[in-house]
């Protein structure tokens, strides 16, 4: 049986892709390589470069590597830009999951494992808030996202296969063995963005918004490492192999830092105060959201073990310097 990831050559996926490989697993990769790349692919792998919209060559993909198993990552993620183009990211996360997801029931895929986020939650009315939260997202990526939850229940419901929705929170960090990690140009995550403002990267790192109810003003997030959220694929995988039922399920720690903590962190991981300005809130933006994360480590036997802000951050910043030890922007597992 072969695994398809698709997205495999960006952030989540290639960690995915090489956290498979480790265990024995046979993978094929799927991307259209719009923001990935393809040296994050472990060796190999085969990659196959196209759009998980594309349904032709999904069937071909499928049938010739006999997929059995769907972990789907291929996905726009930015907030403010789905605000901005949100017809993009109803066609890149919606319609082509769509196209993904028939795909499968034509393929006789078992099993598939939606990578969600915790954008469809909105502004939670409790914290921390839990899978039965009633959905309420704030920006076009996030109803995106909710969009193809809808359409991966009522398929599997009519067409028997099962699948495990898993809602992300704040991912971060590198693969502690530096093999693959955050690349992406333009990146808007505050760990990345603070990590490259750090190492001179960047000229500054900009805070949207010091007037939230929260104790510092700032936003407050639940970040987990790369790696945690990867081992959680692989156990909601072996959880639906072994005959458990459909499932959605929060993946955080059940903490949260400000914006103001994080950049903290950095700064003393680094030893460096570099320059940070404030300017208004962006649009899409949620006060405080932290998983509720029980579930998970109760039905997946879930463990986190990278959990600490110091580790994530650590090892973002570690994966920065391979970058920049290269020389070219990139960084060539290995």
């Amino acid at each position: 049986m072969t695994i398809l990831v698709t997205g495999g050559a960006g952030y989540i996926g290639s960690q995915m892709a090489y956290q498979l490989v480790d265990s024995g697993e046979r993978v094929v990769v799927l991307d259209n390589l719009s923001t990935g790349f393809d040296w994050a692919i472990p060796p190999g792998v085969p990659a196959v470069v196209g759009d998980v919209g594309d349904a032709r060559l999904l069937d071909a993909l499928m049938a010739e590597h006999r997929v059995r198993a769907i972990l789907h990552f291929a996905a726009s993620v930015v907030v403010p830009e789905s605000v901005a183009d949100p017809l993009r990211y109803y066609r890149n996360n919606t319609v082509n999951s769509r196209s993904l997801i028939e795909a499968a029931v034509r393929g006789g895929v078992e099993h598939f494992i939606f990578s969600s986020t915790a954008a469809v939650y909105g502004e939670p009315s409790k914290i921390p808030v839990a899978e039965d939260a009633p959905p309420r997202p704030m920006s076009p990526y996030g109803s995106s996202k909710l969009m193809a939850e809808i359409m991966l229940r009522d398929a599997a419901q009519a067409h028997g296969f099962r699948y495990m929705i898993l809602r992300y929170f704040n991912v971060a960090g590198a693969d502690p063995r530096l093999r693959t990690g955050q690349s992406t140009r333009g990146a808007t995550h505050l760990i990345k963005v603070a990590v490259e403002t750090a190492l001179g990267l960047r000229p500054k790192l900009e805070i949207f918004g010091t007037d939230y109810p929260t104790p510092d003003g700032t936003c407050i997030r639940d970040y987990i490492h790369v790696g945690d959220l990867a081992a959680a694929h692989s156990d909601a995988l072996r959880y639906l192999r072994d005959g458990g039922e459909s499932l959605t399920l929060n993946c955080g720690y059940g903490r949260g830092f400000s914006v103001l903590e994080v950049i903290d962190a950095v700064k003393r991981a680094s030893g460096v105060d570099f320059r940070v300005d404030f300017a208004a809130r962006r649009p899409g933006d949620p006060t405080r959201i932290v998983a509720a994360a029980d579930k998970a480590r109760a039905l997946l036997g879930w463990q986190p073990r990278l959990g600490d802000l110091s580790t994530i951050v650590a090892h973002a910043l570690a994966w920065e310097r391979k970058r920049m030890a290269l020389g070219s922007g990139q960084a060539h597992a290995g």
